[in-house]
């Protein structure tokens, strides 16, 4: 019996070393495009008169419940937070899609650069920054705010067994089309499963899942 144990947490702990080996070369790797992209995006807001701040930073729920600096680009106005809390109070019908989905499906705080950063995924890329320091993965769950943390309920603790990722077993099985209810079910399932090969396949995944995406709203 305590040979399985044993064996169980030998693989466990190689996953995780592999993991993070090749976390820090696919960041290193991101950092190539990364440096000109943040160029472009910044002229693109400025084209468009918009000389705000270009990065989006908040605090996330990182692994064993960590919190730490998340990094993305800006794809909403500046006072986004504030926004959002004032139609959370005064539309009742808003304040019930995210009270069950924690996002609005068509969201007026995003701007005419951020729907397109959104569409092809870049605003995501500066979270390589928060893979090579170790906050995140390229594969995982989704870094929650701190203010969700209530909302996870019982599944809290299973979620952030593992770290969050750029990427993960949600967005690859749902995404946008799940309840907040079933996202944490599906979070909790790759906690307790992950593995290389999972990784693997949601890497790959992923790149069918945005391309996808991209299709579906270039048609509409």
């Amino acid at each position: 019996m305590k040979k399985e144990v044993s064996s169980k947490q030998n693989k466990r702990y190689f996953y995780f070393f592999c993991k993070r080996f090749i976390d820090i070369v696919f960041s290193l790797i991101g950092m190539i495009f990364f440096v000109p992209l943040t160029v472009i995006v910044k002229v693109a807001y400025m084209l468009t008169g918009d000389f705000s701040k270009l990065f989006f930073i908040q605090k996330r729920i990182g692994l064993n419940g960590k919190e730490f600096k998340f990094y993305k680009f800006r794809t909403m106005v500046p006072n986004a937070d504030e926004i959002l809390f004032k139609m959370l109070e005064e539309n009742e019908e808003i304040a019930k899609e995210y009270k069950e989905n924690k996002k609005l499906e068509n969201d007026p705080r995003i701007t005419k650069v951020g729907k397109f950063l959104r569409k092809s995924s870049i605003d995501e890329l500066p979270q390589i920054i928060n893979i090579l320091k170790g906050d995140m993965s390229l594969i995982g769950n989704r870094p929650y705010l701190p203010r969700e943390k209530k909302d996870m309920g019982k599944y809290f603790d299973e979620i952030v067994k593992t770290k969050p990722g750029l990427t993960g077993y949600w967005q690859v099985n749902g995404r946008s089309d799940v309840s907040f209810e079933t996202r944490l079910k599906l979070e909790k399932y790759y906690s307790n499963n992950c593995s290389l090969i999972m990784d693997i396949k949601i890497f790959f995944k992923t790149f069918i899942v945005v391309l996808e995406g991209i299709r579906s709203k270039s048609k509409r």
